[in-house]
């Protein structure tokens, strides 16, 4: 194919009369989009749905083209998008199938700069080691650097907050542990990712940008620190998997270990005390302060509030960040998945308010949860993860709650309120519960047992929802609870979802989890 647009003179007619091919292809058509939006961000519109394999933009026609992997994957973008076209850049773009049924370009210099976005969105979403720019281009991979980065802010003029932090590096991956300080009369953090992939393009990215135009420029390496070990959730440390911990006096956020290194905490900008009248609002539009790319899977559009950046927040309410709680879930297999199935499993990383499967494509669906910090550790642990044969897509949505239908209205059950299950796991401050979340694995902890219940009774109990029992043993200190390992992941993943809160009788409900040994 040429540089020229590859569509054909009838898809052009249908274009202009707003309607879309009947048949479905994996080629997607997008048109009416601003000239500045980039490759990444036409991607991005299609990472949540599953692998895009080639974009092309025609920014001379507003134009863009997206591949996607499989025909379904095409068909759950098409489904999406169809209720509320997609924004970018503020405009709403709209998308078709086009004629097409694959991408082919002759031109080098399009195709290097396009499959460069296109691996750089790819590797941040399903966690693969191509980053974009040169180490993708060259097909080099990462350096062996850790998940912690050292963040230096130099010429600060206005106040730098835990939240602003957060919500700039929060879209480059998930992220677990912020601590600030001063050390040598410097502005000092750091900030510790789920994954060493998301460190390292965080720092690719965001090294030597500026926050606001001409100061707060960041100065980004990798710490030697492995792990960063959090007491207290204030201003100057926060846990984002903790939200049982204590606020603390607001002088002593970092452990023991970590103070000896980074000296005595002071207060972080003492001169700056009424800095807030002055502090512009946070935007970084392009050619004027930090502009970041939309990342699938974090934050959408970057947007830090006048409040964050003048350091006017609730603590120790770490519920805020980010605002967004609700999920969409896609590529899920329509004939065996339930509202009740998706809130048992993500209620594993939080707990779930409302499901929804949608009622045109059974294969998307949205799940909100308590709070933002809840949503995006789902999406940490969830997404990439097989369901029921499928590879399940887990970002968030451009939806801030789930509506539930109308009274009189019958979805066919596809919507269910869950705010006040009894089965929710972290509903109790300082349950236990927060200290044992774990990726999904195929070694379930198994709590709660009747004591007549013996590990026959238990293999057998899985082996009736179909897993392979591989071990099972009780905790020698406590006969109620017990390890079961089963023959894959997805199998586990599937017997939490069957069997936890199972009844033996007697008013005893099985708990079930993931845990992080092995039998």
């Amino acid at each position: 194919m040429s540089n020229s647009t590859p569509a054909t003179d009838n898809e052009k007619k249908k274009i202009r009369r707003g309607k879309s091919p009947c048949s479905p292809s994996r080629v997607l058509h997008i048109r009416q989009i601003p000239s500045d939006v980039t490759g990444r961000e036409i991607v991005s519109l299609g990472i949540p749905f599953g692998k895009v394999t080639n974009v092309l933009m025609l920014k001379g026609k507003g134009q863009a083209f997206l591949e996607m992997a499989t025909i379904e994957d095409a068909v759950s973008v098409m489904s999406y998008y169809a209720p509320a076209p997609p924004h970018l850049h503020g405009e709403p773009v709209y998308i078709q199938y086009s004629n097409y049924k694959e991408l082919k370009t002759d031109n080098l210099h399009n195709r290097a700069r396009h499959q460069a976005a296109l691996q750089g969105v790819n590797a941040v979403q399903h966690g693969s080691l191509a980053v974009t720019g040169a180490p993708a281009a060259e097909g080099r991979h990462l350096p062996a650097q850790g998940s912690v980065l050292r963040i230096i802010v130099e010429n600060v003029f206005y106040p730098i907050t835990l939240e602003m932090l957060y919500q700039i590096f929060s879209k480059f991956g998930y992220v677990l542990k912020i601590v600030m300080f001063n050390k040598n009369n410097k502005f000092q953090a750091l900030l510790q990712y789920s994954d060493a992939t998301n460190a390292y393009y965080a720092k690719m990215s965001l090294d030597g940008q500026s926050i606001y135009t001409g100061c707060c420029t960041l100065r980004i390496d990798f710490s030697k620190l492995t792990s960063l070990k959090i007491k207290y959730n204030n201003n100057k440390s926060r846990d984002f998997t903790r939200t049982d911990l204590p606020f603390g006096d607001g002088q002593q956020a970092l452990d023991s270990s970590l103070a000896a290194t980074f000296a005595t905490q002071t207060t972080i900008f003492p001169s700056y005390a009424g800095a807030a009248v002055f502090v512009p609002p946070l935007g970084f539009p392009q050619g004027a302060g930090l502009s970041i790319p939309a990342v699938p899977g974090a934050l959408g559009s970057l947007t830090v509030t006048a409040s964050a950046a003048s350091g006017e927040m609730s603590i120790p309410d770490v519920t805020g960040i980010p605002e967004n709680s609700v999920l969409l879930v896609s590529n899920l297999n329509p004939e065996a998945i339930t509202p009740y199935g998706l809130f048992i499993l993500f209620g594993v990383y939080g707990d779930v308010h409302r499901v929804k499967i949608t009622f045109k494509n059974r294969g998307i669906a949205l799940v909100q949860m308590a709070d933002g910090t809840q949503a995006q550790l789902a999406i940490n642990y969830l997404n990439g993860q097989r369901l029921y044969g499928r590879v399940m897509h887990t970002t968030l949505s451009k939806y801030q709650t789930i509506q539930l239908p109308r009274e009189g209205q019958d979805d066919k059950g596809l919507t269910k309120d869950y705010s006040n299950s009894p089965l929710h796991r972290f509903k109790n401050p300082g349950s236990k519960n927060f200290q044992n979340i774990f990726p999904p694995s195929a070694t379930l902890h198994l709590s709660n047992i009747p004591p007549f219940v013996t590990v026959d009774d238990l293999k057998n109990l899985f082996a009736s929802k179909g897993s392979t029992v591989k071990g099972c043993k009780y905790f020698r200190k406590d006969c109620k609870m017990a390890l079961i390992q089963l023959g894959s992941v997805e199998e586990a993943v599937h017997a939490l979802i069957e069997l936890h809160n199972h009844d033996f009788g007697e008013n005893q409900h099985l708990q079930v989890s993931f845990s992080k040994s092995t039998i």
